[in-house]
């Protein structure tokens, strides 16, 4: 394995209530095919502070590598500690997020805006 630069960080946002979400369990798996098999490794596990961010990059400087990704968020618990009056039903449970590392020397941030009723995510700085 070639060391490099690059990380992979994110942060979680509760667009519902307009805070951060605190206390997400966040997965990081690298994803491998071979063929029509396909395989995944968990290799990074955090859970949110209360600023709904990492308090370390969920892989650091030197151990990202050019692949697939996904970042699983455990946001069933959130909601469920979380929970409004009004709110009857969430339909999240686990969001995964997949993603291309092209750029190994990169910072690759990916936040989740989450509501109990959707979720968007984006590549953010």
């Amino acid at each position: 394995m070639q060391l490099n630069a690059g990380r992979i960080t994110t942060h979680v946002l509760d667009t519902s209530k307009g805070v951060p979400a605190a206390g997400v369990r966040i997965e990081l798996y690298v994803v491998k095919r071979s063929g029509d098999v396909e395989s995944s490794r968990k290799v990074a596990e955090s859970l949110t502070n209360t600023d709904g961010r990492l308090s370390a990059p969920l892989l650091r400087e030197g151990m990202l590598e050019e692949g697939e990704y996904e970042l699983r968020f455990h946001v069933d618990r959130y909601f469920a500690q979380e929970a409004q009056t009004e709110l009857v039903h969430v339909l999240w449970t686990v969001v995964p997020i997949r993603f291309a590392v092209m750029d190994a020397v990169s910072h690759y941030h990916i936040p989740l805006l989450i509501a109990p009723g959707g979720y968007s995510t984006y590549r953010g700085s």
